[in-house]
């Protein structure tokens, strides 16, 4: 294929057709009007002799071609946007870039207050967005990164990706206030028949610490999974649930929420949070600004007693 022949617009408009299924929505997403977006539609099926949007009933479907393209056209946009609005010499001071931290909750609360200050102080032109770490994410975890700047995740998931290690933390066990059958310490059975509330829970989603509890033979009961971490004293307060929670969390949330952390009664092992960023953003100035920016927030957090 003859690059020198392809419209790069097309690009912008295929992407924003695919992510919205609607001419209209799709216009109003790159600034266009609908007959202007209609026509590129019309470039772009018989560009891939495919109609790539059909309707059915009152909304239109993607075609199996669309449904491939969709991802695709998301990254190569992606990577079209960082070389064309790359500098020869990055200034913090005046940049104007989106930083895209891809995270749960936990790690958002931990780092938002000083990278804020941070970036508030050295570049008050950037702005940071923050999205959820998803068990999908983590799985697509290339493709994400072409998109975004860092994820932020312990070890335990990826492997053969660029990382730097940020700071340690410890899991706790979390059980509420008032609950009659645990005293000032936990015992392993007490693991094993408690009903428990988990995060990230599936067949290719837990936590680390949910991981090495299975491998030391403690299979939980689980009565209740959710994706935030910030969710987890809710769930127990007030119930005969337990849960795993970080320590550093646990002391921002339990004060006043009906809940009280204990040590668990198993080694569990630190929990090491990192950054992790694709390859091919390794010597990349802005980059290494953003990760140094991150890396200096995390040494600012007080170390978790011993």
């Amino acid at each position: 294929m003859n690059l020198r022949n392809l419209d790069l617009n097309l690009l912008v408009a295929l992407d924003a057709l695919l992510q919205q299924r609607s001419v209209t929505r799709a216009a109003a997403q790159v600034g266009l009007s609908q007959p202007a977006l209609s026509a590129s539609l019309a470039r772009l099926r018989r560009h891939f002799d495919d109609p790539l949007l059909t309707r059915v009933g009152n909304e239109h479907q993607l075609t199996p071609l669309a449904v491939r393209l969709r991802e695709q056209a998301r990254v190569a946009l992606a990577g079209v946007e960082r070389v064309f609005s790359a500098e020869p010499d990055f200034d913090p001071s005046s940049s104007e870039r989106e930083v895209h931290v891809v995270s749960s909750d936990y790690a958002e609360a931990v780092l938002s207050g000083p990278l804020t200050a941070l970036l508030a102080a050295e570049a008050p032109g950037v702005r940071l967005r923050f999205s959820a770490n998803t068990p999908s994410v983590v799985e697509n975890a290339e493709r994400t990164l072409v998109d975004a700047d860092l994820l932020l995740l312990p070890h335990g998931f990826l492997t053969d990706t660029p990382h730097a290690d940020l700071h340690r933390d410890r899991w706790v066990c979390v059980v509420a206030e008032d609950n009659p059958d645990v005293g000032a310490e936990l015992h392993v059975e007490q693991l094993r028949s408690m009903p428990w509330v988990v995060t990230y829970h599936g067949p290719r989603a837990s936590t680390p610490a949910a991981l090495q509890m299975r491998m030391l033979g403690v299979e939980p009961h689980v009565q209740v999974v959710t994706e935030h971490f910030l969710t987890v004293p809710a769930l127990v307060a007030g119930s005969g649930r337990i849960a795993l929670l970080q320590e550093r969390l646990a002391r921002r949330l339990l004060p006043g929420s009906g809940v009280r952390a204990l040590v668990p009664p198993l080694e569990i092992g630190p929990l090491v949070e990192a950054m992790w960023w694709h390859p091919v953003y390794t010597a990349d100035p802005e980059h290494t600004w953003v990760r140094d920016v991150v890396r200096r927030a995390a040494s600012s957090l007080p170390p978790v007693p011993a």
